[in-house]
C-alpha cells in the first residue's frame, strides 16, 4: 500500500478560499494535510513534513528549508517560479515541481480576449459616459480581421490563438521552438516564426500578446526599439509577466498616441501604487493579476499536485519536476 505523506498547504496571502478547498478535496482523501498558520512558531509545522503545497511559488525561503528536516518534495500551485530560491534549495535533495501552462491556458486566454474587447470598446470611457447621462459613444473597434501577433506559442498563446480565430483573427505567432504544421493548424494559427523573426512581424499587428516566462533573456522583450516598431492603432495585452515589457515606454507610447492602448493583468511592480501611471493612463486598462484566477485553474492545479503526491508515495518521479525556470 502507498505510503501516506504528512503534507503542508502554504496558502498564500489574500487567496480566494476556493483554493484552499480544491486542494483539501483533493488531496485530504490519501494524505494527512495540515494548513500553515502564520500566527504560529513556524518550526513545530513544518517538523514532520514531507511535502509542501505552495500556493504561487513564494514560499520557498531558507527558514522553511531549515525547519523541515524530513521534507522531500515541494509542489509549486503556479506556473511561474521567477520568486524561488533554487540556488538555496539545491543543498537539500528536495524534488520540485510546479503546475505547468495547460493548467492556466484557458483560463489566461479568456482573459487575453476580455482585456482586447475592454481596450478596443474603450470600457473606461463607456463608463465614464454612461455615469455623465451620455449614450452611444465612444465607436469602439472590432476584433474581426485583426492579425493578433502571440510572442511564444506555449499552452496560453495556443488557446488564445483558437479562441481569437473565432472571433475573426488572424493568428501569427513566434517561438523558440519549431512548430509542425499540424500543431499550429490545430490551434488556429497562420504561422509560427522562429523568435529571431519578432523585429519583423511587430509592424504587422493589430495586437500583441506576451506569452513567456521571466528570464534575463525575456526580461523587456518588449522594449522601447520594439514598441516604437507597433502601428499606431495597435494594443498590447499582457497575461504573463509584467517584467516582459519595458513598462514606461508602454506608458509613454500610449500617452504618445504612438499606440492605441495597452491591456494588462501584470505589472512590473505587484501592487502598483495608487498614483503609479500604470494605472493613470487613459487608454491602458489594468486587472489586478487575476486572468489565471478562476475555478477551472484550481481545480487542475489541485489535482495535478495530488497526482505527485500520489507518484512520490509510491516511490515515483513526480510530473513537471523543474531545476530552473521551465518552459510553458
Amino acid at each position: 500500500m502507498a505510503e501516506r505523506l504528512t503534507v503542508i498547504y502554504l496558502p498564500g496571502r489574500g487567496a480566494d478560499p476556493q483554493w484552499q478547498a480544491e486542494v483539501v478535496a483533493a488531496v485530504a482523501p490519501n494524505h494527512d494535510l495540515r494548513i500553515y498558520d502564520e500566527s504560529l512558531p513556524l518550526a513545530p509545522q513544518f517538523a514532520d513534513v514531507d511535502a509542501v503545497l505552495d500556493l504561487g511559488g513564494s514560499w520557498g525561503r531558507p527558514e522553511q528549508l531549515d525547519a523541515a528536516p524530513k521534507v522531500r518534495f515541494w509542489q509549486i500551485l503556479g506556473t511561474g517560479i521567477e520568486h524561488f530560491d533554487f540556488d538555496y534549495w539545491s543543498t537539500r535533495p528536495v524534488l520540485i515541481s510546479n503546475c505547468p501552462g495547460p493548467m492556466s491556458a484557458i483560463a489566461l486566454a479568456e482573459h487575453a480576449m476580455l482585456l482586447m474587447m475592454l481596450v478596443r470598446r474603450h470600457y473606461p470611457i463607456q463608463q465614464a459616459n454612461l455615469a455623465g447621462g451620455i449614450m452611444y459613444k465612444p465607436t469602439g473597434t472590432e476584433l474581426d480581421e485583426q492579425t493578433l501577433l502571440c510572442i511564444g506559442f506555449g499552452a496560453s498563446a495556443r488557446e488564445l490563438s483558437r479562441r481569437a480565430r473565432g472571433f475573426g483573427m488572424r493568428v501569427l505567432a513566434t517561438d523558440i521552438v519549431e512548430v509542425d504544421d499540424a500543431t499550429r493548424e490545430l490551434w488556429g494559427a497562420e504561422a509560427v516564426y522562429p523568435a529571431e523573426r519578432l523585429d519583423d512581424l511587430i509592424g504587422e499587428a493589430d495586437v500583441i500578446s506576451l506569452h513567456l516566462h521571466v528570464t534575463p533573456e525575456t526580461r523587456h522583450t518588449l522594449n522601447a526599439e520594439r514598441i516604437s516598431r507597433m502601428r499606431s492603432n495597435a494594443i498590447i495585452v499582457n497575461v504573463a509577466r509584467g517584467a516582459l515589457v519595458d513598462e514606461a515606454a508602454m506608458i509613454a507610447a500610449v500617452r504618445e498616441g504612438r499606440i492605441a492602448g495597452a491591456g494588462t493583468d501584470v505589472a512590473t511592480e505587484e501592487p502598483p501604487s495608487p498614483d503609479s501611471p500604470l494605472l493613470n493612463t487613459p487608454g491602458i486598462i489594468v486587472t489586478p493579476h487575476t486572468a489565471g484566477v478562476t475555478d477551472g485553474t484550481a481545480r487542475r492545479r489541485a489535482a495535478g499536485a495530488a497526482e505527485n503526491l500520489d507518484r512520490i508515495a509510491a516511490g515515483l518521479e513526480p510530473l513537471h519536476r523543474v531545476d530552473r525556470l521551465p518552459r510553458t
